[in-house]
């Protein structure tokens, strides 16, 4: 079956102008300056705003807190109020600005410049409002002290821990732009979600709803005599674990959209650590229903991202992991554990790795490109029951912290630990792939169609020997960045031979080649690739029959990338990125640890 969305360029004489000059490793000088001038008036606008409020001078900060707090807030002094408002907003800005970035990056390739793909707009403002956020929680507390968690900035100046981790998550995705031109300058363009400095972003921001719940912990302590309705906190707490959920989910979008560069037991892992993770928040911090108010959040938000940008902007559709069966899962199990909460965790992810992993291989047929396949299912499974215990205990170690219950330090570290080095060793796991060797793939083209610039064929695929591909999780003709996506599940015919259910892209900027994935190993043979001048690579052109090796396929999807740089710059480089996201792991772990030692527990009445 043929699932592509084909969309056709925007002028052919600009198109092929534009597409010629693409650069292939870093940005122009000019839209550098031009970025970091802008950045510059930004902060500079938000350090007179804040200086103005701590000085008396400015009163606009105090008027949008006050609003806050009667408001969206009440029940949080406007310290966390505020905040937590600009945080969430600024969330579904970068939310919507980075789908939408990964579908031109899949659609029509690298961009001509930063400055030149609009999606980065959104990502942008959405980012440094997650870095306001944090930013307004630390200059907003005037005259007192927010709660006995909060971190002395001088003599007289508190700021809630909760606030000043928010703006180092913010900061944290902030600093992912700059380092990844440089990063793109060094080892050219890396079209692929999980580079490094592009997980910056995503990490800095999904990480950052963590922050906030430490802030709306320190805000209800510092307000505990205000009456809430149960609706209205629910409501904000069910935002903010769903917020968690959507950000964690992120991490999957490559398999979402249908262009997966890792092995497939790597999705039902991601998705079993984001459900493991905020759904067994959900459900002991907000109560019974709250692991399943928090899906229907993700729903609405996600789901409309993806409607926004595939209905209304006219870009690629990503498909929407389901996490309801899951979030049964976990409310299911509460009434038997909710008061051992890391056991609930555990129980919680042992479900969710395995009858969530049965609920998502069936949802993967109805909606995903790339649908699961019975190649997956023992390690799937396994990984998945990894990923969902691991994440559940950290979601467990989350609500604790919140309630200010964590258990004595060597035994929260050690299950802190022990979960974050599961989760590592499980994403190596899904990494490591192996080339297959020896192995021939024959293309015979079959109803040619159109004329050199817009032409189109069938084919008949041969694979040799034709035991090489046993139980396959894919075999599929994939064509991206020529204007839109085109993904076919071949048909297999026995003896190692495959046809296409439908004509391929074989003109223009179109990127078309056959793709195996078969247990650990992956491959690609190129049918046809453009020439790309930028990175002095030739055209190869789609022949009536050719066979050739089988090869790793990230030379041919990632073709942008340097050959010839050094293997310890790659390593070191990657260091320097692993050493900035365990600093913001471990600071959202002391966070949570701060507030629940230092301020008072919440009573049974209130749990």
């Amino acid at each position: 079956m043929v699932q592509q969305l084909i969309q056709p360029a925007r002028g052919t004489a600009m198109g092929l102008l534009a597409v010629q000059s693409k650069p292939a490793g870093g940005a122009a000088l000019g839209q550098v300056l031009i970025a970091s001038g802008a950045a510059a008036v930004l902060t500079a606008a938000l350090l007179v705003l804040g200086i103005g409020h701590r000085s008396g001078r400015i009163r606009l900060l105090s008027r949008l807190a006050a609003w806050s707090e009667r408001g969206p807030g009440r029940g949080l002094p406007g310290w966390a109020a505020l905040p937590s408002l600009v945080s969430l907003v600024s969330l579904v800005t970068a939310l919507l600005g980075m789908y939408w970035d990964i579908s031109l990056h899949i659609s029509r390739g690298r961009d001509v410049g930063p400055l030149a793909n609009i999606a980065h707009y959104p990502i942008l403002i959405g980012l440094f409002g997650i870095f306001t956020a944090g930013v307004l929680a630390v200059v907003l507390p005037l005259g007192e002290r927010p709660g006995a968690g909060a971190v002395r900035i001088t003599r007289d100046w508190y700021a809630p821990a909760g606030g000043v981790l928010l703006a180092g998550a913010g900061f944290y995705a902030l600093l992912g732009f700059p380092l990844d031109d440089m990063w793109h300058r060094i080892f050219g363009q890396d079209v692929t979600l999980w580079g490094p400095t592009h997980l910056m972003l995503i990490g800095g921001a999904g990480l950052s709803l963590v922050a906030l719940m430490i802030l709306e912990r320190e805000g209800r302590a510092h307000r505990g005599d205000v009456a809430v309705r149960p609706w209205a906190r629910h409501t904000r707490r069910a935002a903010m674990v769903g917020g968690l959920l959507i950000g964690l989910s992120v991490f999957q979008a490559e398999y979402d959209f249908g262009v997966p560069q890792f092995r497939l037991v790597h999705q039902p892992f991601m998705i079993a650590v984001a459900a493991g993770c905020a759904l067994v928040v959900a459900r002991l911090w907000i109560g019974r229903g709250g692991a399943l108010s928090s899906v229907v959040f993700y729903m609405v938000v996600r789901g409309g991202v993806s409607l926004v940008v595939a209905g209304v902007i006219g870009q690629l559709w990503a498909a929407v992991p389901l996490y309801f069966a899951e979030a049964v899962c976990v409310e299911l199990a509460a009434p038997a554990l909710a008061r051992r909460p890391l056991a609930f965790g555990a129980a919680s992810g042992v479900l969710i790795g395995a009858a969530g992993f049965g609920a998502e291989y069936a949802w993967s047929h109805a909606v995903m490109r790339l649908p699961w396949t019975g190649d997956i299912i023992p390690e799937g499974m396994i990984m998945a029951v990894v990923g969902g215990v691991a994440g559940g205990l950290l979601g467990a170690l989350l609500f604790l912290g919140l309630q200010g219950r964590l258990p004595r330090p060597a035994v929260a570290r050690t299950v802190f630990a022990a979960s974050l080095v599961a989760i590592a060793a499980a994403v190596t796991n899904g990494l490591l792939v192996t080339v297959p060797k020896d192995v021939r793939v024959s293309v015979t083209l079959t109803d040619l169609r159109g004329d050199a610039a817009h032409r189109t064929a069938g084919a008949r695929i041969t694979i040799a020997p034709a035991d090489a591909v046993r139980d396959p999780a894919w075999v599929t003709v994939t064509a991206w960045q020529g204007g839109g996506l085109h993904v076919d599940r071949l048909t297999a015919l026995g003896g190692g031979t495959y046809r296409t259910t439908g004509p391929m892209p074989l003109y223009g900027q179109w990127k078309t080649l056959v793709r195996l994935h078969d247990g650990r190993s992956m491959g690609a043979v190129p049918i046809y690739l453009p020439d790309d001048p930028a990175i002095g690579a030739k055209r190869l052109p789609a022949q009536p029959r050719s066979t050739r090796a089988v090869q790793n396929e990230r030379r041919v999807l990632q073709r942008e990338l340097k050959s010839g740089v050094p293997g310890w710059l790659w390593t070191v480089a990657s260091a320097v990125v692993l050493c900035c996201s365990l600093i913001l792991i471990i600071a959202l772990g002391w966070g949570v640890a701060r507030v629940s030692r230092r301020l008072p527990a919440v009573p049974e009445a209130q749990r």
